[in-house]
């Protein structure tokens, strides 16, 4: 007889292993299935592990750093402890959708494809082309939102550009693994329909993705909730998440090298009060994402076209 899923009623539950775990004949971000416990211990592990595993690295930055570590100073130790932090959980991430619903590990990246190597590089060239574009727009039409202090080399900045090249393409992919390739699956699961699943992933992931990073804005919350729709629906676009990890790369890598080398010398001051948000700068970043997600959608429509000659 079968249990009752107390969420979505509809849906019945799967006890232990089923064929029907994975299903690559639905888009990606609905294709994984799973008992309505198992996808909340999925959706409420990324918090429950990111939020206390940042904060014990802040803290041992700050202890070999010296000062307080929870300032909105960002230090090359405590940058480099958030993009850890990130990685780590994206790693549990995997490990919990491969293992509760017992799929293979690769059906977080893509599905029913292999992960291509060749997208991932296509999307972040034209991503880091598009996002350096609308940074350049934002620093000629609102240059008092970029908070900018003037350009500067020091040892700090040498340090910060070291962690972002090394480690913020972790942090960056590892989000885009826990957002849309863990806990919008995850939510999705709750509904048997692909539409209602695929809406519910998108709110669920967007939502949880605006609430880790802190703001206390709701413009800059809202920007959050879009960014992770546009990378969510790239993943429905693309079966997989090259398209999506490529722009939250080019976007961080871009936006923190410049941040940080316009810091005058010094570490990168993070405002996510409210009041921070707002304004022009986000309406340009937020056009640059419609126009990655655009080329991701013409691109894509060209391959399948090319393939049915």
């Amino acid at each position: 007889m079968n249990s009752v899923n107390p969420i979505a009623p509809q849906v019945g539950l799967d006890h232990g292993s089923s064929p029907r775990s994975l299903d690559d004949t639905r888009p990606f971000g609905t294709h994984i299935r799973m008992a309505w416990w198992k996808s909340l211990i999925v959706i409420a592990a990324m918090p429950l592990t990111l939020v206390p595993l940042q904060l014990g690295l802040y803290l041992l930055a700050g202890l070999v750093e010296g000062g307080d570590p929870l300032e909105s100073t960002l230090t090359p130790l405590k940058l480099l402890a958030a993009n850890l932090s990130t990685g780590l959980t994206a790693l549990l991430a995997v490990v919990l959708v491969s293992r509760l619903p017992k799929v293979p590990w690769r059906s977080v990246f893509s599905s029913p494809r292999r992960f291509d190597r060749r997208r991932l590089a296509i999307y972040l060239a034209a991503s880091a082309v598009l996002v350096g574009v609308g940074f350049a727009t934002v620093a000629a039409v609102a240059p008092d939102a970029t908070g900018w202090v003037g350009f500067g080399i020091s040892g700090t900045t040498v340090a910060m550009l070291a962690v972002v090249v090394l480690s913020t393409p972790i942090q960056a992919a590892g989000e885009e693994i826990m957002f849309r390739g863990a806990v919008l699956p995850a939510a999705g699961s709750w509904f048997r329909a692909v539409r209602p699943a695929f809406v519910t992933g998108i709110v669920v992931s967007g939502l949880l993705f605006a609430a880790v990073h802190g703001a206390n804005d709701p413009w800059l919350n809202g920007y959050y909730v879009f960014f992770s729709a546009c990378t969510a629906l790239m993943g429905l676009i693309t079966r997989g998440l090259e398209a999506a990890i490529a722009l939250h790369v080019a976007n961080n890598v871009v936006t923190t090298t410049v941040n940080v080398l316009m810091a005058g010398g010094g570490a990168i001051v993070v405002d996510r009060s409210e009041g921070a948000g707002g304004g022009p700068a986000l309406i340009v970043l937020a056009v640059v994402y419609l126009a990655v997600l655009a080329f991701v959608w013409f691109r894509e429509r060209a391959r399948r076209t090319n393939s049915e000659r």
